[in-house]
């Protein structure tokens, strides 16, 4: 048996991962074709890697088929109810950061706050006769965030593409979702309410802690977050 590592399968996030462990002496590699989801891992014994997207990731700790793993702040605390009972936080990785935030029409000059929201919400329903729509891809994240900010009047749309653009396409009427810049939104006359910063998020190293372990397994953990810390 071997202490399952899982992290981020492609891109920019499993690069700076890679960079990362080996920083501190620890090489991950992707191994075989584009299309194969194999690793290899040298500088320490009895860890395999584990090549799965950012979204799988939560699951897998959560679930106990991988040890330790890679992936956002927001993603495990969207898709892990009571995430705090499922994994452990180990290091901030210091990559991959942005802020899943709230946004609205930058025309909508009235409206600044959640409180403003809340207003418009109303009126918006009592004119049209349905909920203001906001498109996004963090259903929980958000509802627990307007349920404490006090936003009654609204409904969420699911987005899985180009969050952004659901306003100008008449889909939705604000929208929450992940930013690093800023740029995206302004180009599409999109602002960020004041108080509308709802988390924010980097690549973290996660530990599962309903993941079994045997006596090697605990060892080799012990060594692995010794080298990283």
């Amino acid at each position: 048996m071997s202490l399952k590592l899982g992290v981020p399968s492609k891109g920019r996030l499993m690069e700076k991962t890679f960079d990362w462990f080996g920083k501190r002496g620890i090489q991950l590699a992707r191994t075989g074709s584009d299309r194969e989801y194999s690793g290899a891992v040298a500088g320490i014994d009895g860890v395999s890697l584990v090549l799965l997207s950012a979204g799988e990731i939560p699951r897998e700790l959560a679930a106990g088929r991988i040890h330790l793993g890679v992936t956002g702040t927001d993603l495990v605390q969207e898709k892990l109810p009571r995430w705090e009972q499922q994994v452990e936080e180990v290091a901030l990785m210091g990559f991959g950061q942005a802020d899943l935030i709230l946004a609205v029409p930058q025309f909508w000059v009235d409206v600044d706050v959640l409180d403003d929201l809340d207003a418009a919400a109303a009126a918006f329903r009592a004119r049209h006769g349905h909920r203001l729509r906001i498109a996004t891809k963090y259903h929980r994240l958000v509802r627990e965030f307007l349920t404490y900010g006090g936003v009654a009047d609204y409904q969420l749309v699911d987005s899985q593409g180009a969050t952004e653009g659901t306003v100008k396409n008449e889909t939705a009427e604000a929208i929450a979702d992940i930013t690093s810049t800023g740029e995206t939104l302004r180009a599409n006359h999109l602002k960020i309410l004041s108080d509308g910063l709802i988390l924010k998020s980097q690549a973290t190293l996660w530990r599962s802690r309903v993941a079994d372990c045997d006596s090697d397994e605990k060892a080799t953990l012990r060594d692995l977050l010794d080298r990283l810390a």
